[in-house]
C-alpha cells in the first residue's frame, strides 16, 4: 500500500494561525494598546470559529458522521484535539491579560476599575450612570425550574443572580441580560490624569437589586454563549430570499450552544443553573479567569489620548500612476492600473464609482457587493447613480456570513432608490470582487472594469492588503459582461476571454498550471511557483503541489491562516517553503506566480485554495498581463520572504516558527518595506509634478 499523503487537520490549522495573532500580543516591543488589540482580535476570531467551524462539527457528530477527514480525524476526534489546544489558549490569553497587560495598562494611567475600588464619589458617579442610562435598558428573566428556561441570546454579556427572600429564606435565581447596544465599558471620573473604566457587567451586578425590591442579592457571576451560527438557507425551498435571510438570522441568535464562557469564580449553584438554563454540556463549559468575551478589550485600542501606546500611522499613498484631480477615466483609458492597498488609497477605486454616477456619458454601473463598510460612499454613489438616471445592477450577497442583515438592509435601501438588486447564485455564494462601468465615447461604448482581491469596504481597505486592476481592455470588458450577464441571467460561466471563474474554470485552471510546471522539472527545465493566499485546504491543489514538489519545482507559499498541507516531509514537499506574515494588516491579497519557462504568469484573485472558494463559491482569478504591472507583482510576491520580523515559518506539525535574524542580519519587515517604497513614490511623483512647468495661456 501507498504511504497516505500527509495532511494537516484544517481546524487545527486554524487554531495555530490564531496563535501566531496571539503570539504579536505577547511582544513586549510592541505599543501597549496594539498587544491589547491583538488579545481582542484573538477572542473575536475564537468566538466566528465556534459559531461556524465548531458548531459545524458538533452538527455532523449528533448526525452520526464518523468519516474522516484528509488527515484521518473524525468529527468527534476534531473537537476532542481542538477542546484541549483551545482549552491552552484560553488559558494563556487570561494570563496575558491579567498578568501583563493589566498591570501594564494600570502603570500607563488605564485603570480597570471594581466597585470595592470606588471611593464615595466615583461611587454616587457610577450610580447615576447607571440609573440614568443603563437600568431603562434592561429587563431581568426569571428563572423557574418548574417552567421552560428563558431564551438567552448569543455573545451578549450576562449577569447570572442569586436572590433570597429575607422573609422566607427562600432562593430562587435570575438573568439580566446586557444589549449589544450598551458599551461594555463604563468610564468612571478619575483624579489626575488618566482614564479609568468599569466593565458593564460588574457596574449591573453591583445595582443588581433594583431589579428585584424585597429580595436580598446574595451572588451574581457572568457568562456568555455561543451558539452555533453554521445555519444556512435551505434554497431549494427559499421562495423569498431575503424573508428566509431573516429567519436564519433570527434562528442563530437562539441555536444550539457551542460554547460557554462563564467566570471560573462562579458560585456553584449559579454555575449549575446557567449550564441548565443554556442547555451546555460538560464540553461545552469553559471556565475563565476573568470577563467573559475578551473582544471587547478591542474598544480600549482607540482610547483617545494614547497614540504614544499605538504604531505610528501609516497614511495611504497617492498613487504616482494617477494625477491629482484628474478623470479616472482618463487615467484608465491611457494605461492600466495596479493599486496595492493600504499603501495605495483606495481613493482612486472610489473616485471611479463617484464620477460614474455623475458623468453624462456614463449609461450603466454593474457591481457586486459582498461586505461593504457602515457608511459606504460605494452604496452612496450607487443610489445617486440611480436617481441620475443611469442603470444600475447590484448583486449583493445575502450569504455573507455575519453581514446577512446589513446586506439586506443595503438591498432595500438601494432598491428603494431604483438600482436593480440580484441576490446572489442559488447554491453559490458570490465571492468575486468586480465593477463594471459602461460609458459612451465617441459614439461607441467603453467598458471600465475594476477587479480586486478585497471587498467594496473603505473601511478594511485601510485595514486590510490588497490587489485592485484597472482596465478599459475590451476583452476584460467583454468578460465582465459575460460574468454578469451569467450570474443575473442565471447561465453558465463560459466563454471567457481573460477572466477565470469559478466554480467552472479556476480549479481545473490552477491544476493545469501546477501540472505544467512539474512537466517543466522533469524535462530539467527552471520551474516555479510563487503564491500567496489565505488559506490552503483543497485536497486536489495539494496533491499536485506535491506532485511539483517530487519532480523538482521550486515552490515557496505564503499562506496567512489555514495551511493544510505538511511542509517538510522528506517525500512530498521537501521543495516547498510555507511562510505566514502577522502583522499591522490583515494579509487578504491572493497572487500567483507560475515561471512558464520564464515567460512568467501572474494572476491576482479574489479566491483561495479552499475546496468551498474553487468549487461552492463565484470567485475570479484575473490574468495580470502588462510587464510592468507583471514585475511588480512579482516583486511584491518575493519581498514577503525576506520578512524576518513578521514572517513564521510553517513546520510540519502544522504549528509555526518565528523567523529569526541570523547574526549580523539586518532586520527587514515587509509591510514596513511596502509603505516606504509607497511614499517614496508618492514624494518622487509629487517633486516631479511640481518641476514641471505648465505654459499660462492667455483667455481670448
Amino acid at each position: 500500500m501507498s504511504t497516505p499523503t500527509p495532511f494537516i487537520n484544517r481546524e487545527l490549522s486554524w487554531v495555530e494561525f490564531n496563535q501566531r495573532v496571539l503570539n504579536e500580543a505577547l511582544r513586549e516591543d510592541l505599543p501597549l494598546l496594539e498587544r491589547v488589540k491583538s488579545l481582542a482580535i484573538t477572542a473575536s476570531n475564537l468566538d466566528e470559529f465556534f459559531q461556524v467551524r465548531v458548531g459545524g462539527l458538533m452538527a455532523m457528530r449528533r448526525g452520526g458522521v464518523k468519516t474522516t477527514d484528509p488527515s484521518g480525524l473524525t468529527p468527534t476526534r476534531t473537537l476532542a484535539a481542538l477542546r484541549q489546544r483551545i482549552q491552552r489558549m484560553t488559558a494563556d490569553q487570561y494570563a496575558l491579560l491579567n498578568e501583563i497587560l493589566l498591570p501594564a495598562l494600570e502603570k500607563a494611567g488605564i485603570h480597570a476599575l471594581k466597585p470595592q475600588d470606588l471611593d464615595v464619589e466615583q461611587t454616587a458617579q457610577a450610580s447615576a450612570t447607571f440609573e440614568d442610562l443603563i437600568y431603562p435598558l434592561l429587563t431581568p428573566l426569571a428563572v423557574d425550574p418548574t417552567d421552560s428556561p428563558p431564551l438567552v441570546p448569543g455573545l451578549q454579556i450576562i449577569v447570572a443572580c442569586r436572590l433570597v427572600d429575607p422573609e422566607t429564606q427562600q432562593i430562587r435565581h435570575a438573568l439580566i441580560p446586557v444589549p449589544e447596544t450598551i458599551s461594555r465599558r463604563v468610564s468612571i471620573a478619575f483624579e489626575g490624569q488618566g482614564h479609568s473604566f468599569m466593565l458593564i457587567e460588574d457596574l449591573v451586578a453591583a445595582h443588581a437589586g433594583r431589579f428585584f425590591p424585597g429580595e436580598n442579592v446574595t451572588a451574581t457571576t457572568s457568562f456568555r454563549v455561543t451558539r452555533n451560527g453554521d445555519i444556512a438557507v435551505q434554497e431549494e425551498d427559499a421562495i423569498d430570499l431575503a424573508g428566509e435571510m431573516e429567519d436564519v438570522l433570527t434562528a442563530r441568535r437562539f441555536a444550539d450552544t457551542v460554547r460557554l464562557e462563564i467566570r471560573s469564580d462562579a458560585p456553584r449553584d449559579l454555575a449549575r443553573m446557567v449550564q441548565d438554563v443554556t442547555s451546555a454540556g460538560p464540553q461545552e463549559i469553559q471556565r475563565v479567569d476573568g470577563p467573559p468575551g475578551l473582544a471587547a478589550f478591542m474598544e480600549l485600542a482607540f482610547l483617545p489620548d494614547y497614540d504614544h501606546l499605538r504604531d505610528v500611522a501609516w497614511p495611504g499613498q497617492n498613487s504616482p500612476s494617477i494625477a491629482p484631480g484628474a478623470s479616472m477615466f482618463e487615467t484608465i483609458a491611457s494605461a492600466d492600473l495596479l493599486l496595492f492597498h493600504p499603501y495605495e488609497s483606495f481613493e482612486p477605486v472610489l473616485r471611479l464609482i463617484e464620477e460614474a454616477a455623475i458623468d453624462p456619458d456614463v449609461i450603466a454601473i454593474k457591481q457586486v457587493l459582498y461586505r461593504t463598510a457602515r457608511k459606504s460612499r460605494i452604496i452612496d454613489a450607487l443610489i445617486k447613480a440611480a436617481e441620475n438616471g443611469k442603470h444600475v445592477t447590484a448583486l449583493v450577497e445575502l450569504k455573507a456570513r455575519f453581514d446577512e442583515a446589513r446586506n439586506l438592509d443595503r438591498a432595500d435601501e438601494l432598491q428603494r432608490a431604483g438600482v436593480q438588486i440580484v441576490y446572489g447564485v442559488k447554491g453559490l455564494k458570490t465571492h468575486a470582487k468586480i465593477c463594471m462601468i459602461v460609458r459612451r465615447e465617441s459614439g461607441h461604448l467603453r467598458r471600465y472594469v475594476h477587479l480586486g482581491t478585497g471587498n467594496y469596504n473603505e473601511t478594511t481597505s485601510r485595514l486590510y492588503t490588497d490587489v485592485s486592476y484597472l482596465t478599459c481592455k475590451p476583452e476584460y470588458g467583454n468578460d465582465s459582461s459575460l460574468f454578469f450577464n451569467a450570474v443575473s441571467g442565471r447561465s453558465k460561466l463560459l466563454r471567457f476571454q481573460r477572466l477565470i471563474p469559478a466554480p467552472t474554470a479556476m480549479k481545473p485552471k490552477l491544476l493545469d498550471l501546477i501540472m505544467g510546471e512539474a512537466e517543466r522539472a522533469k524535462q530539467g527545465l527552471p520551474a516555479r511557483i510563487v503564491a500567496k493566499v489565505n488559506s490552503l485546504q483543497d485536497p486536489d491543489i495539494i496533491q499536485e503541489l506535491y506532485k511539483a514538489s517530487r519532480a523538482g519545482v521550486e515552490i515557496k507559499l505564503n499562506v496567512r491562516g489555514i495551511c493544510c498541507l505538511k511542509p517538510g516531509d522528506a517525500k512530498h514537499s521537501k521543495n516547498i517553503e510555507v511562510i505566514s506574515v502577522i502583522d499591522r494588516y490583515l494579509e487578504h491579497a491572493r497572487v500567483f506566480l507560475f515561471l512558464r519557462g520564464g515567460d512568467s504568469e501572474v494572476y491576482i484573485a479574489s479566491a483561495d485554495w479552499m475546496t468551498r472558494n474553487l468549487e461552492k463559491r463565484v470567485e475570479l482569478m484575473i490574468p495580470i498581463e502588462e510587464p510592468p504591472l507583471k514585475r511588480r507583482l512579482i516583486r511584491m510576491l518575493e519581498t514577503y520572504f525576506q520578512d524576518n520580523t513578521q514572517a513564521s515559518r510553517i513546520l510540519p506539525d502544522g504549528t509555526s516558527q518565528r523567523i529569526v535574524r541570523t547574526k549580523g542580519q539586518k532586520a527587514f519587515r515587509a509591510q514596513e518595506y511596502f509603505f516606504q517604497q509607497a511614499r517614496k513614490a508618492a514624494k518622487a511623483r509629487e517633486h516631479e509634478r511640481a518641476m514641471t512647468f505648465e505654459p499660462h495661456v492667455p483667455a481670448d
